[in-house]
């Protein structure tokens, strides 16, 4: 299963570390800028820096996530460079999380979830648009908007990710309220989340619908790690937004398992710290992953959660 095989490579290469491929314009060399004069510059030069980038880290990672909105804002071309980053990756041997945070009525959700996991017939072929391994998905709209993705998991093996704790600050305005029964609106999530997913166990005991479950709330996720120990954790939050990899250690199990920790600009943008300093923006990428993986295993580690599997 899929979510074995995510489990398994970050218990090979003791990283449970996904490279963020959230990859805007301005992250790049100020020369590969310089270069762009349309959109169409744009998300060549980006699709460029992303396979330097993959071509750099792919033996060190299990994973790589690809946010969708930093290539929409370049219009068709940006689509075209998320196409063309995804394949790479998977070209690479890497598992790609395409972060698209889908939903909609059923008949809409369908069409997502036929984009991303599934596929369309066209003339009796088959064919997957965007062909990812997961997806971050919306479940607020409820079962209706889940259940095409829970289908199309279980009969292509692919997985989702659904929003349940997210790591931005005002995140509490809402997913913190008290329901009449007195359970937050987070919990209740993550108990639709565990029940969708419970006929999609992997040999950890790891379900193939997981959630994100930001690094920033550390409370929050040590509960539902204790809540529910099926459920896979996408994990953000960590540099950039403030969380530390002691902040984290709370998302995993005593094996160092259940989650995958998610790092975008601390690493597309390492060489322009004094730190990772480097005339190789992707040289400077696989120091800060390095880095960022040593800090995460010893923080599990100190926490007695060293990655074993």
């Amino acid at each position: 299963m899929l979510i074995d095989r995510l489990i398994s490579k970050c218990v090979e290469l003791k990283n449970p570390v996904c490279v963020g491929l959230d990859t805007s314009l301005d992250y790049l060399p100020e020369d590969m800028q310089n270069s762009c004069k349309e959109l169409t510059d744009a998300a060549k030069a980006i699709t460029e820096f992303n396979i330097k980038i993959i071509d750099r880290v792919h033996s060190l990672i299990p994973a790589v996530k690809v946010q969708i909105a930093y290539y929409e804002m370049y219009g068709v071309d940006g689509i075209k460079a998320f196409l063309d980053t995804i394949n790479y990756a998977k070209k690479m041997g890497l598992i790609v999380i395409s972060d698209v945070k889908r939903n909609d009525i059923l008949s809409t959700a369908s069409c997502y979830s036929s984009a991303y996991l599934g596929n369309v017939k066209i003339n009796g072929n088959s064919f997957c648009a965007f062909p990812s391994d997961f997806i971050t998905v919306n479940g607020y709209l409820g079962t209706d908007g889940i259940s095409p993705f829970i289908t199309d998991c279980k009969e292509y093996d692919k997985g989702i990710f659904v929003l349940v704790k997210t790591s931005n600050p005002s995140s509490f305005e809402l997913q913190d309220k008290k329901l009449d029964d007195g359970q937050e609106v987070y919990k209740k999530m993550a108990g639709f989340v565990n029940f969708w997913g419970k006929d999609l166990l992997g040999k950890y005991n790891y379900s193939q619908i997981g959630a994100v479950v930001g690094a920033t709330q550390k409370s929050q996720a040590k509960f539902l790690r204790d809540k529910y120990p099926n459920l896979f954790f996408l994990i953000p939050g960590y540099g950039a937004q403030g969380a530390t990899a002691s902040d984290l250690t709370v998302c995993f199990d005593e094996s160092g398992c259940g989650g995958i920790v998610n790092s975008s600009r601390g690493i597309l943008c390492a060489y322009k710290s004094e730190k990772f300093k480097s005339n190789s923006y992707a040289a400077a990428a696989e120091d800060a992953l390095i880095d960022m993986q040593q800090d995460i295993y010893n923080a599990l580690k100190n926490d007695g959660k060293e990655i074993r599997g």
